[in-house]
């Protein structure tokens, strides 16, 4: 037998291995002799690399570390669905459905709770693996996408072929690393979800490789090839992709809530995390007809699991310093399972939400996760009380300076006059370092507040200057050296993060997430935004006089301003990830409104090319308003354009508009 034969035999084999062990879960030989093949592959392939082919499972190790992830155009929007929750809404969906044609059937699947991936095929051959991101825009995953093993790098099918699925972590895959990052003194993951999503953004494959992530195929993008959605399914079941096997075909609403039922009762026994079932049309050719809305199809729903409640004690009730230094009250609860993780504190929102509902120390309580993140009380059992529960009293002083505490005429919250309190900071950083703000790795509420207890960290700066403690890490207990190399390394690519990023991260008071990327769109870079002048924000779609304030407060602050020159001299990115590239467009500065239904591009579409043009879409019409893109059955905001004056056109103008452009 000749290398070339030999090593086709050891591909072959290993993949149909593969397949068997991560895709049917039915291994047909034991891991010694896998183990052994797989050698054999490596070492014959590193002898001869000019015989590596693109479906070698040597090509699943995990490529070169990458310095950031590409931007990628999804060839079709990634369209989210619309929810329901509850059995009413599901049987009101039917009946829209049932308007349109009296002949159908569904697929219910479980609704994974991990993240939506694309995959691309060509010439048989895995060629992308893309994020959902914001449904148009992605981010090109490729080589982390080949270390999952359930993907398969080659498909008997030459076309170029698109699939999508979700990307999960296994509970017991969360549960083995969290254990290691437990070890390393690193903050675990707060759920299966949370972990798959920052494994599949890891800049290093090998890394995650290691996370043993799975993947379920839930649509075949080309709809001629078979003609209904379940098929479609069997299909790519036969081309290797691991589908649901729990998904089923249904006859009629009827079915589909049994099975609902069915699966709401063995939920928690899965070996995954799911947060509902999905429900689509089965077949194809009635998409058309039922239609989309800008955000959704009309032939598929989401239905959503009610929220989880259960009955324990509350403890007690302590106060906690936010980052803008909001105190609000926090319950102790007795530790509680709630859909499958343990519960021990929940939010008590604010003072008159803890009176309205008399929820007192010692009460049996009423508690769930909202979003099944979150724990929150939502009512007190008062038949169980026995006389010693204690009626809450909201403090008047800080919990961790001591100052007393405010609260603004109109506001319900309480906050602590102190603009120094160290609690103030170590929350500021805490949120700084998250997963949604600045996104470092490793970086948790644990590791942030021992550092700043150690006085190594007390400003953002510090953060990007933690290197220069190295030995103090390395002597620290429960401090690996490698966790603490893995930090440094997660803090250094945290830097090549855009603009909105950093300003969420600041912590600018009534500046969110989705503010601080508006702001960032608007202004480019740091520099343009800390020269706005007030009435300059008050210009952006969405921005008030709240916010407006609020940011040119914080920039008239001279040590704000010295803290911003300290990060640029870090090598922090100071630009927005959004770039426009034509200065003398036609939407360019332009304040814009999309309303009604449009036909060629969805909503989410239609904004990206606006903001990508310079344009700025807004939600609402105002006096600021200066262009209004109408489509199909356009209602009020039409109407108040038109009282306004406002410059109106249709779809056809603004694809002419955009095509001249082009």
């Amino acid at each position: 037998m000749t290398v070339e034969e030999r090593l086709k035999y050891l591909r072959d084999t290993i993949n149909r291995y593969n397949h068997e062990y991560y895709v049917l879960d039915n291994p047909s030989v034991p891991d010694s002799e896998y183990d052994q093949l797989m050698q054999e592959l490596l070492t014959l392939e590193q002898e001869h690399p000019e015989l590596i082919t693109k479906d070698s499972p040597s090509q699943r190790v995990g490529g070169e570390v990458l310095d950031k992830f590409r931007k990628v155009i999804h060839a079709q929007p990634m369209l989210s669905l619309a929810d329901v929750f509850s059995i009413e809404e599901l049987r009101d969906f039917d009946a829209r459905i049932a308007k349109e044609t009296n002949h159908y059937t569904y697929t219910a699947e479980l609704k994974i709770d991990g993240l939506s991936v694309s995959l691309i095929y060509r010439d048989g051959f895995l060629a992308q693996g893309a994020t959902r991101g914001d449904g148009i825009t992605g981010e090109d995953i490729t080589e982390n996408v080949k270390t999952i093993n359930s993907v398969p790098l080659k498909i008997p099918y030459q076309q170029p072929i698109e699939v999508r699925g979700e990307i999960f972590m296994p509970i017991k895959s969360f549960d083995d690393l969290n254990k290691k990052k437990t070890a390393n003194g690193e903050e675990p993951f707060r759920n299966p979800r949370n972990a798959a999503a920052g494994s599949v953004r890891q800049l290093n494959p090998q890394i995650v490789r290691q996370r043993n992530l799975d993947v379920f195929i839930y649509y075949v993008m080309d709809r001629t090839l078979v003609p209904d959605h379940y098929r479609a399914l069997e299909l790519a079941k036969s081309w290797g992709f691991r589908v649901n096997p729990r998904n089923r075909l249904c006859k009629n609403i009827d079915e589909v809530i049994e099975y609902i039922d069915e699966i709401t009762a063995k939920r928690h026994e899965l070996p995954y995390d799911i947060d509902g079932i999905v429900i689509k049309v089965n077949e194809y050719d009635l998409y058309d007809k039922i239609g989309y809305t800008a955000k959704y199809p009309k032939w598929a729903i989401a239905y959503k699991f009610p929220a989880e409640e259960v009955v324990t004690v509350l403890k007690d009730i302590k106060f906690q310093v936010g980052r803008t230094g909001v105190v609000k009250p926090v319950a102790e609860l007795e530790p509680v399972m709630i859909s499958g993780s343990l519960v021990s504190r929940a939010t008590l929102h604010n003072e008159d939400f803890v009176q309205s509902r008399d929820i007192r120390i010692g009460d049996h309580v009423v508690v769930r996760k909202a979003g099944e993140i979150i724990p929150e009380i939502l009512s007190v059992i008062p038949e169980n009380r026995v006389g010693t529960e204690k009626p809450f009293h909201m403090t008047a002083n800080c919990p961790i300076c001591d100052a007393p505490l405010s609260r603004g005429k109109g506001e319900a919250d309480y906050y602590c006059s102190n603009p120094h309190c160290p609690g103030k900071h170590i929350e500021g950083l805490i949120h700084f370092a998250s997963r949604d703000a600045y996104n470092i790795e490793g970086m948790g509420e644990r590791i942030v507040t021992e550092l700043f207890n150690d006085g190594v960290i007390r400003t953002i700066p510090d953060i990007f200057l933690l290197s220069n403690h190295y030995d103090f890490l390395v002597n620290k207990e429960g401090f690996g050296e490698k966790s603490i190399d893995n930090l440094l390394k997660a803090i250094e690519a945290s830097k090549q993060n855009p603009l909105e990023k950093l300003l969420f991260g600041l912590g600018i008071r009534h500046v969110g997430s989705k503010m601080a990327k508006a702001i960032a769109n608007h202004f480019q870079t740091m520099e343009n935004l800390m020269s706005a002048t007030y009435e300059k924000l008050l210009e952006l779609p969405d921005v008030g006089d709240a916010i407006a304030k609020s940011i040119t407060e914080y920039f008239k602050d001279q040590k704000n301003v010295q803290m911003i020159c300290e990060l640029r001299k870090l090598g922090l990115s100071m630009a927005s990830s959004k770039k426009f590239v034509s200065e003398g467009s036609f939407f360019s500065g332009k304040t814009i409104v999309l309303t009604g239904a449009l036909e060629r591009y969805s909503r989410n579409e239609a904004k990206d090319l606006i903001e990508s043009k310079g344009g700025n879409v807004s939600s609402s019409v105002s006096k600021n308003t200066d262009l209004i893109i109408a489509g199909s059955d356009a209602g009020s905001k039409l109407t108040k354009g038109k009282e306004l004056g406002v410059k109106i056109i249709d779809e056809k103008e603004f694809a002419s508009l955009l095509e001249e452009e082009s």
